[in-house]
């Protein structure tokens, strides 16, 4: 029954297939009818009646009318949402509200998520993104065998309300029909309690047949050693030898691709990256042997993209899907039928193709470093630390970078803190090479570097062992989706991390 039901999905995922490439091929005109579907919708919503969405008649008026936000903009009418006043933001009743991961010190935010935004946006890109793995293995199994997301968990605010991790609210959510595919259950998947949820996955699901694994590499790691220690196992094969997907989204995967080939030594386990947020399901990876996640267009949200060298202009332009071009950094803006509209999200993208329209994320508009002028990017670092990591047969954890400011008798520079898992043999060849590698990838760093004139060479610095998880447990941003930032432009992260 169960082999019946995969071949039954399997042909209905076809077709699906056939609607992906069919919307891939001209976004433009889903896009169009998307905007206007929701700016009908939501035009008697308080904010929709202050920017008279039912009076706009074309793409100019509406970015004449309605401006570029950002989330403190709307943060007081979402607080008020969250309280219970409603057609605020959205005529919709908004039961859920998504809660940003956030960094390790960074605060958290809340995305209001209507039913209607929940189904035809999330959830239906979740089965896309089944339709994506189908299309590349027709044996993957995932209506047969067993799916585990790393997901975070839900808290009840009252009145019918819930805050959450999207992938908790996509856990809570999910049909029946694929309910029933998925482990642990669903009390232990939405546990708040980390430890307690890994522990129950080591000792219950290390039994069960897993086909995909999805969730934040930090804390999939984290999961991969205990079940070795657990097991005794040489790898996650050996305990999962039917594993053909790791869904990965959130951080640069490049730094960790290294060390998860070891972990999944099997060609048979694919590496696919999502672009799934609180705001929103944006991309997927739909081949595996290529750069860039596919854009999806088709499900509730309308793209807009500033370029990044104009994010900082009072009247920065503004650029429609069909407008952009490969290789130009934008910052991402969405409009969507859940109460964001112009909404800037922070994520800074660029496109490897536009036909089709694919994208890999770059950075964030708060994670970069331009103290001095270098302009550099988390995928410039990501990129470095995984060349160089490779050439020194390195293993790392995660790291984070920040200024060395400069004073009267010293150039300033950039400081690595690095938690290695494997260490190189010589940290100061590694940091050496390191700064070699950002220079060629980032011409405005090496611009700066050149005959050390404005920048010294960078610095690594070695962190101890758990480091990391204890500034995360000490900040209450221990697992789930909580990612550590990257890049700051102070020095407040590294300071706490070397204090840890």
């Amino acid at each position: 029954m169960v082999l019946l039901m995969d071949s039954i999905l399997k042909a209905y995922f076809r077709y699906r297939q056939q609607r992906i490439e069919q919307v891939v091929s001209d976004p433009g005109k889903y896009q169009k009818k998307l905007l206007w579907s929701i700016l009908h919708s939501q035009q008697d919503s308080e904010y929709g009646k202050k920017y008279d969405f039912g009076k706009l008649a074309s793409y100019a008026d509406f970015c004449s009318a309605v401006p570029l936000v950002r989330y403190e903009q709307i943060s007081n009418d979402i607080q008020l949402m969250m309280d219970g006043k409603e057609n605020l933001l959205v005529v919709d009743k908004v039961e859920w509200f998504a809660k940003s991961s956030g960094t390790t010190t960074g605060r958290s935010k809340f995305i209001p998520v209507t039913k209607k935004y929940l189904i035809d946006g999330h959830l239906k890109c979740t089965w896309n993104a089944a339709s994506v793995i189908y299309n590349e293995d027709p044996s993957a199994r995932l209506f047969a065998d067993k799916n585990l997301i790393m997901g975070g968990s839900l808290k009840d605010i009252g009145g019918g309300r819930t805050v959450g991790d999207i992938s908790a609210i996509l856990l809570k959510n999910f049909p029946k029909i694929g309910r029933r595919f998925s482990t642990p259950q669903i009390e232990v998947a939405l546990d708040d309690d980390w430890d307690r949820k890994i522990e129950y996955i080591v000792r219950h699901c290390t039994k069960e047949r897993i086909t995909l694994l999805g969730g934040v590499p930090t804390w999939t790691l984290v999961l991969f050693k205990t079940i070795l220690e657990h097991t005794g196992a040489q790898d996650i094969c050996e305990v999962w030898p039917g594993l053909r997907s790791y869904l990965h989204g959130g951080v640069g995967f490049g730094p960790y691709k290294k060390i998860f080939r070891t972990y999944l030594p099997s060609e048979k386990v694919v590496f696919r990256e999502v672009y799934n947020s609180s705001e929103g399901y944006f991309a997927i990876q739909d081949r595996k042997d290529e750069e860039g996640m596919v854009l999806l267009c088709d499900h509730q949200i309308f793209y807009e993209f500033i370029p990044f060298s104009d994010y900082l202009s009072k009247e920065p332009s503004v650029l429609r899907v069909e407008e952009v071009i490969v290789s130009v950094p934008y910052v991402m803006v969405i409009t969507n039928s859940s109460g964001l509209y112009r909404y800037v999200i922070g994520d800074v993208v660029e496109f490897v193709s536009t036909r089709p329209y694919k994208v890999r994320v770059i950075g964030r508009t708060e994670q970069y470093i331009n103290v001095f002028g270098e302009e550099v990017m988390v995928a410039n670092t990501d990129q470095a630390i995984a060349q160089v990591s490779k050439k020194h047969q390195a293993q790392i954890n995660d790291y984070t970078v920040a200024p060395v400011f400069m004073d009267k008798s010293t150039k300033g520079g950039h400081e690595w803190a690095i938690e290695f898992i494997k260490q190189p043999t010589s940290i100061e060849a590694f940091a050496e090479d390191l700064d070699r590698t950002l220079r060629s990838i980032n011409s405005d760093y090496d611009a700066k570097r050149y005959n050390d004139l404005a920048l010294k060479p960078l610095i690594v610095t070695a962190l101890r062992s758990g480091t990391l998880e204890r500034l995360q447990r000490q900040s209450n941003k221990f697992g789930g989706q909580n990612k550590f930032p990257r890049l700051s432009n102070d020095r407040k992260i590294l300071e706490a991390l070397l204090q840890s």
